[in-house]
């Protein structure tokens, strides 16, 4: 039985997708996460208390769970390395499969993911968040 036309396109196109990014990551939980900075700055005032905010140009998401208190974590989920995308209530949402991870400690909440998020180093310096790999 031969592929219909949509499904050999779809095929074909994640297929170049892969070999022009240089790499495939399968369904492994050691994908790589996208490019960007290694360090960063960011107002401490634009990440909510009780809730957090997911960098769009960066590897990072930071949280404030308590005020004062900043946490960091690689944003690129546990479970398939898709990049959380969402944060509902104290929760961080991985949308690809329905992984849940807590803005406290990066803790599963719900799976299918088992690993917690990897956590940055997130350092209060005067009125900024710096984050960095740790």
């Amino acid at each position: 039985m031969t592929p219909d036309r949509r499904q050999f396109f779809t095929t074909a196109g994640l297929a170049a997708l892969a070999v022009g990014t240089g790499a495939i990551t399968g369904c492994s939980s050691g994908s790589s996460a996208p490019a960007g900075p290694a360090t960063l700055s960011i107002p401490a005032s634009s990440i909510p208390v009780g809730g957090a905010r997911i960098l769009d140009n960066a590897n990072f998401v930071i949280t404030q769970p308590e005020a004062g208190v900043f946490k960091a974590f690689n944003k690129m989920c546990t479970h398939q390395g898709c990049p959380v995308s969402e944060v509902v209530g104290t929760n961080l949402h991985c949308t690809c499969h329905g992984a849940k991870f807590s803005i406290a400690d990066g803790s599963v909440t719900q799976g299918p993911a088992t690993k917690p998020l990897r956590e940055a180093k997130a350092v209060l310096e005067g009125e900024d968040v710096v984050v960095s790999a740790s």
